[in-house]
């Protein structure tokens, strides 16, 4: 059965998208059969970078691996039994569906707490956390004293992913290798940076996930979306010599699908 992969938090901004993409892609470059969902039934960040890849090598006229993004099932109403929520039947069909046929399927999940996020998360292998290295955004993961030092409490992301713990463990389901991956972390060494570094690694213990390398803030990304691309196309689409940036923004992502420990893969990029 297919290796689930959930990439979500309840924050906008953190680069699910991104991460989502150069995941799934990579996989796909090495030779995995991937399937994805976009969750965001809104604004469909993720199905709209993976519709420009398409419009973009259909009028380039190339053929590059790529993960195929599927809808999620309509569901008749009538065939609900009293209580039941139609959003899980539409995800739980939707994976249904596609397990069979794909080593990964890549949910990625909206920037806010919904109902579909929220079922997700139950269903995930491995879930990815793509949080900025910045206090605003670990207020997701943990409430945190004045000083950044003393962690108070888990917050409410945190306490939905322990539910979805619960949820698998009562299932007899494997527990969710739950990987948070910090974004944008700027390169010097700031009292700022240091601080979250220690507030991440002291959660890490108490609430039980790994961290993983994230991305670093670089223009490439902003122009990769609209063509649907990624990293690891350029070559492909005649980008002859990578410039430094490019090269640093390769091996970070080498270093994540790394990190990731998913099963049967083994980094060839």
């Amino acid at each position: 059965m297919a290796h689930i992969i959930v990439v979500g938090n309840e924050k906008g901004g953190a680069g699910k998208s991104t991460v989502s993409m150069h995941v799934a892609t990579a996989l796909a470059r090495m030779g995995h059969k991937v399937s994805a969902l976009d969750l965001d039934l809104r604004q469909r960040t993720f199905g709209r970078y993976v519709e420009n890849r398409t419009a973009f090598l259909k009028s380039a006229e190339l053929t590059l691996p790529s993960p195929e993004v599927h809808d999620l099932p309509e569901i008749d109403p009538g065939t609900l039994q009293p209580g039941e929520n139609i959003y899980d039947h539409r995800l739980s069909a939707a994976v249904a569906s596609l397990e069979p046929d794909n080593d990964f399927i890549l949910i990625d999940c909206p920037g806010s707490h919904t109902r579909l996020s929220q079922v997700a998360h139950s269903l995930a292998d491995t879930l990815i956390t793509p949080l900025n290295d910045s206090f605003v955004d670990f207020d997701l993961l943990a409430r945190i004293d004045a000083t950044g030092d003393k962690i108070l409490g888990p917050s409410v992301y945190s306490e939905m992913v322990w539910n979805a713990r619960q949820l698998r463990a009562q299932a007899g389901l494997q527990p969710i290798d739950w990987i948070v991956v910090r974004n944008r972390m700027g390169a010097q060494r700031m009292v700022n940076k240091e601080k979250m570094e220690r507030a991440v690694r002291m959660l890490a213990k108490r609430i039980g996930f790994r961290i993983a390398p994230g991305f670093s803030e670089r223009v490439v990304f902003r122009e990769l979306f609209p063509r649907g691309l990624t990293l690891l196309d350029l070559k492909d689409i005649g980008v002859k010599q990578l410039n430094i940036s490019n090269v640093a923004a390769r091996q970070e992502l080498r270093d994540l699908i790394k990190s990731l420990n998913l099963p049967g893969v083994t980094v060839e990029f």
